[in-house]
């Protein structure tokens, strides 16, 4: 880690198809082995199958949508205090409030039984934009273990 200068990051480009700098972010993450050309086809297959089930959104706005609405707010954080082990609920900041919410939909989705994984993922984004699935059932666990362990909110550091 340097020093003195904190390098900056930079932005991913957006996307070629949909000119979205998240559908970019989202092609890297679910990217294996550095195959790129194969995660986009993917993701195209997804947001293609999207437009045909969702008819009063674009598939770009059903897809932010449903990372809005697996988007974590709470999480639980292991303490150590005194020789016992806490989960303390912490707030989730910005950045990863959305690699969690990508991680949860494509593992939801490999997890999936189905044909392809475009349709698989596809099927996974229209359930967290409808507010189901397993990737949403992920965050309401998440939430309700926060909420569970609120009490031990003073051991936060």
């Amino acid at each position: 880690m340097p020093r003195r200068h904190i390098p900056q990051r930079k932005p991913p480009l957006a996307d070629p198809q949909y000119g979205d700098v998240t559908v970019s972010r989202f092609v890297n993450r679910m990217m294996l082995d550095g195959k790129r050309a194969t995660s986009q086809r993917i993701m195209y297959e997804a947001l293609g199958d999207i437009e045909k089930k969702v008819s009063d959104a674009t598939p770009v706005e059903v897809f932010r949508k449903a990372l809005d609405n697996v988007m974590p707010v709470i999480e639980v954080k292991s303490r150590r205090v005194g020789g016992s082990t806490y989960q303390v609920p912490v707030e989730v900041k910005e950045g990863r409030r959305e690699a969690l919410a990508m991680r949860w939909i494509i593992n939801a989705a490999r997890s999936r039984s189905g044909k392809s994984m475009g349709l698989r993922l596809g099927q996974e984004l229209v359930d967290a934009y409808n507010g189901t699935g397993t990737a949403f059932k992920k965050k309401e666990d998440t939430h309700r273990m926060a909420e569970a362990n609120k009490a031990f909110a003073h051991y936060r550091w």
